[in-house]
This record gives structure tokens, sequence and C-alpha cells, in this order.
């Protein structure tokens, strides 16, 4: 009995076809581990930071200002500036606290 050419091509078909599609799947895992997760971990981090704020912090906003919270909302803070020059800003573009007030009574 002979195998023609045409039915042995056929029959490792299914092996070149993972092959082909390795380089993909590759790429795919690279972009999750070097893009995607770092990124995830990111707002994940900045979420927490956002929530976790209140009077008394040192903030710094998306453009830069850096001020004190004196009031605290549900999507709003109230920043102090200056002396007497009072801004609200949305808590998502707070970029980073630089001091955190201590909770009254808390030991270290």
């Amino acid at each position: 009995m002979l195998i023609t050419p045409a039915y042995a091509q056929g029959a490792a078909g299914s092996a070149d076809f993972f092959i082909q599609i390795m380089p993909f799947l590759l790429i795919f895992v690279i972009m999750y581990f070097l893009i995607i997760r770092p990124q995830q971990k990111r707002l994940k981090n900045h979420r927490e930071m956002v929530a976790a704020l209140r009077r008394g912090d040192t903030v710094v906003t998306g453009g830069g200002l850096i001020g004190k919270v004196t009031k605290v909302d549900e999507d709003e803070l109230q920043v102090e500036l200056a002396q007497g020059m009072k801004v609200k800003v949305i808590r998502s573009t707070i970029t980073d606290v630089r001091s955190k007030n201590q909770p009254v009574g808390g030991k270290k």
C-alpha cells in the first residue's frame, strides 16, 4: 500500500498549525506580563491611595499643584493651595500624596 504525497501532507497539518500560532501566543504572554499586568497594579494602587485620602493630607494634583486637603466629599476634595485660597478638585485627578496626616492618638 502506497501513501500519496497529498495524504502525507494532510496528516502533518495539525502540528504545523500549532507551530504557526505559537509565536502569536508567545507575543500575547509577553505583552501581558510587560504591559497589562503592571498597568493593572498601578491602577489598583492609585484607587487605594485616592480612597484613603482624608483631611490634612498634602497632595499633588494632575496639574502639578500642591496643596493640603481641607474637606473630603464623595467625588470631590477641597484643597487649600495657599492661605485662604481653596479649590475643588475631583478625587481621580490626585496623582500623589506627599505626606499623610497621622491618625489622632495613633502610635507607630
